[in-house]
């Protein structure tokens, strides 16, 4: 039998080889054969296509309603000192006037 690398979400043994990718069959995660020792580590990219990284300065770039309140962010503020986090909306910030909230990244771009 040959030794397949474990899943790196789940840490299964069960790993399958199916053409280039590794596939675990517990939780459905793929990942390539050829990056299998390479880290796990997501990127996350603006609407242009950008890295993002924790401490970026990031801007708005359409009107953003913010669900449960008649507030809106306005397309152009300019958000300060991001950081970056797992989930749908994968940054957390502060926004002058609003307070602490989500923002997902294809709705901004780097400033």
């Amino acid at each position: 039998m040959s030794a397949l690398p474990p899943c790196p979400k789940c840490q299964s043994e069960f790993t399958y080889e199916d053409g280039a990718l590794l596939i675990c069959p517990e939780c459905g995660h793929e990942w390539s054969a050829n990056s299998a020792d390479a880290s796990d580590e997501k990127v996350v990219k603006d609407s242009n296509g950008n890295p993002l990284a924790d401490g970026d300065t990031v801007t708005v770039i359409k009107d953003l309603k913010i669900k449960g309140s008649s507030q809106v962010v306005k397309r152009g503020t300019k958000v300060k000192n991001i950081r970056l986090v797992d989930g749908d909306h994968d940054i957390d910030c502060k926004i002058d006037g609003i307070g602490q909230m989500g923002l997902k990244s294809e709705f901004v771009k780097k400033a």
